[in-house]
């Protein structure tokens, strides 16, 4: 049977894999397609780098504190928790939180991807294996096909699937008790959720990014954890240049440990490292990537600080409009670089700061009012 790998996700696990059916067979209950099952507390397969309770995951306090009330409150009830939806950009830990409640609920926990579900049968053969009070985990939720997401919504509120056997005027409708399950989706794209699915989640969590200081606890968590030795002020600047996602920070922060290895003798990480590092790997003082001053200067050399429209804007710097719109353009807008009008994308005079070109305003500016 063919083999596949599902999409990378928030701190992803090693060796997830998923396992498609003959789409010729017939379902049956025994099978677990598109799936990896674990018990929580299994650290086989998992990134050594993510947290394994919620007093050690780093930032997001309100929604960290909040679910630590839940899980407490379904776990003295010995009931399944309330499905759970997860909303964030890439990298702030979304997988991450899924394990982590796995673990705080003592339960067993099933990971997929919903790219990965193709067939209804799909589904159905992950339901009928989930175990009481267990966690059913779907990433990208906001990608799963129509007929999948139909089925979910009986399977959430009733803890049941409805399977038709046969086919033409003798099919019949059986309806498959599960169950009761926790269903964790994530997503970095809310709005692409249907209502009626989202209207389904019991608990809504909003990861934020992750302020410096935050990001901080979290490389100097990791560097013990790596066994490798950083300064506290290499700690804040690597921080800064983060942004705002850990996942990132980890990135970088192992990518120092190799210069510092080869650089110096005791292999610390200090403030020349991470300056020499970050040098050689085309990131500036405020975090951004060569690609990302390509961008800005793109706009500015060639349309004139803009408009432009995404589609020419990628074009232009060789960038797919999903990357261009949900990697660089987030950070870039947060920073204030970036704005988005209803004409397209302008820069702004901070950009052109930033890039060494001459502001020499606009006549239009009255017409720049932002596209929300």
């Amino acid at each position: 049977m063919p083999r596949r790998k599902t999409a990378d996700s928030d701190y992803s696990i090693a060796g997830l894999e998923t396992t498609m059916d003959d789409p010729s067979g017939d379902f049956s209950p025994e099978d677990s397609p598109v799936s990896v099952t674990f018990q929580a507390s299994d650290e086989k397969n998992e990134n050594i780098l993510r947290p394994q309770y919620l007093e050690d995951f780093q930032g997001q306090r309100q929604l960290k504190e909040n679910l630590a009330v839940f899980i407490r409150a379904a776990r003295e009830r010995g009931e399944a928790l309330d499905h759970t939806f997860l909303i964030g950009p890439p990298g702030l830990g979304k997988t991450t939180l899924a394990s982590i409640i796995a673990n705080e609920m003592h339960s067993e926990m099933r990971m997929t991807s919903a790219p990965a579900l193709e067939k209804p049968k799909d589904l159905a053969g992950i339901l009928t294996n989930v175990t009481e009070n267990s966690i059913f985990f779907i990433d990208e939720i906001h990608r799963l096909r129509p007929a999948l997401e139909e089925m979910l919504y009986i399977a959430m509120e009733d803890f049941e699937i409805d399977w038709v056997i046969g086919q033409g005027p003798s099919a019949r409708t059986m309806r498959i008790p599960l169950p009761k399950f926790t269903l964790i989706g994530a997503t970095t794209k809310a709005g692409a959720v249907s209502t009626p699915l989202s209207e389904r989640f019991g608990i809504t969590g909003h990861l934020e990014y992750y302020d410096d200081e935050e990001l901080k606890s979290i490389i100097l968590r990791s560097a013990g954890i790596l066994k490798c030795s950083i300064t506290d002020e290499a700690a804040s600047l690597l921080a800064h240049c983060s942004r705002g996602t850990p996942r990132i920070a980890n990135r970088l922060l192992k990518r120092l440990r190799d210069f510092a290895h080869v650089m110096r003798a005791d292999g610390v990480i200090g403030t020349e490292v991470v300056q020499f590092g970050l040098d050689r790997l085309g990131i500036d003082q405020n975090g951004l990537e060569k690609q990302d001053r390509a961008i800005l200067r793109t706009i500015i050399d060639f349309y004139q600080g803009g408009p432009v429209g995404a589609e020419t804007l990628s074009i232009s710097v060789g960038e797919a409009v999903e990357t261009l719109e949900d990697f660089y353009e987030p950070y870039l807008i947060q920073q204030g670089y970036l704005m988005r009008t209803p004409r397209g994308r302008m820069v702004t005079p901070k950009a052109y700061e930033l890039v060494g070109a001459e502001y020499k305003g606009r006549a239009d500016n009255a017409d720049q009012g932002l596209l929300f």
